[in-house]
């Protein structure tokens, strides 16, 4: 991950461009042999950057973050993310960077709370179209470092900055959004194991989630969760009831057995953790 962001933030429409400056403008000076306008970048700087803004002539469309679908992190591991987008410019596109941050206002630290870059610039090809180009950037998310004590689960931003082949930037900070959410697992234990048809079954269980600061999964309280049931040789579930987890994310509730089937809890996720599922238990009714 070539840039995390954390308390001291740099995913700004200013600063990131401005940090591109350079190296940018070189290339598309040696590409169209024009003279390189580093001027025409300070102009925009420049000026004041409100949250979800934009400036400048290269503009960004059909912007799609994980194919559509929340990007779910656990605590360890490399999670790869892969965005794609159309930029537009009639003045050609030399290089495009993209970035995925939180907050409430790029244009300034205090108003950044998260941010993710990529460990290599997008991959732009031009279209039929002149003008039009069509980029991919991935994202290797590493979540017992990147998500350490930077942001937190919930809504995340694409913003995308650009620099046309006259080294003019350009910038998106609100192109798309997208939910990062943490992982979380789910348990399921009915006992007592045969039992006589008729019989109370006790069914426990424990709903976790992962915590990106301690690198663990903990139990995540008060969440509804329900109490399923698949009879032996069915392949649907029903729902029996709804349970809420405890304060240390544990569950437990009873119910009445009656045929031979199998009993699982069922999370159905938050704006902030994945929906799980619990493996089945079977139980034998005698």
């Amino acid at each position: 991950m070539r840039i995390r962001v954390a308390v001291t933030a740099v995913v700004s429409g200013a600063v990131v461009l401005s940090a591109l400056a350079l190296p940018v403008a070189a290339q598309a000076s040696e590409r169209t042999g024009a003279s390189t306008k580093i001027g025409s970048f300070a102009s925009h700087a420049s000026e004041t950057v409100r949250p979800y803004d934009s400036l400048g002539n290269t503009k960004f469309s059909k912007a799609v973050i994980n194919g559509g679908k929340a990007i779910v992190l656990g605590t360890t591991g490399t999670k790869s993310v892969i965005v794609t987008y159309t930029a537009t410019d009639q003045n050609g596109v030399a290089l495009t960077e993209a970035f995925l941050w939180q907050g409430t206002d790029s244009s300034t630290t205090d108003g950044i709370t998260g941010g993710l870059g990529t460990d290599d610039d997008p991959d732009c090809t031009e279209t039929a179209t002149q003008g039009v180009y069509n980029c991919k950037a991935v994202f290797n998310i590493h979540p017992a470092t990147d998500m350490k004590d930077n942001g937190v689960a919930g809504t995340w931003k694409l913003f995308l900055g650009a620099w046309d082949l006259y080294a003019n930037a350009s910038y998106n900070d609100d192109v798309a959004t997208a939910a990062i959410k943490k992982s979380s697992t789910l348990s399921a234990d009915a006992t007592p194991e045969p039992v006589k048809k008729g019989k109370t079954i006790t069914v426990t269980g424990k709903l976790a989630r992962a915590n990106w600061s301690t690198g663990k999964y903990a139990g995540y309280a008060s969440q509804p969760v329900k109490l399923q049931f698949r009879k032996k040789g069915s392949s649907t579930y029903t729902t029996l009831k709804t349970v809420k987890t405890t304060t240390t994310g544990t569950l437990k509730t009873t119910t009445k057995a009656t045929v031979d089937g199998y009993y699982r809890y069922a999370f159905a996720g938050t704006t902030t953790t994945a929906a799980s599922t619990a493996t089945g238990d079977f139980v034998d009714v005698r």
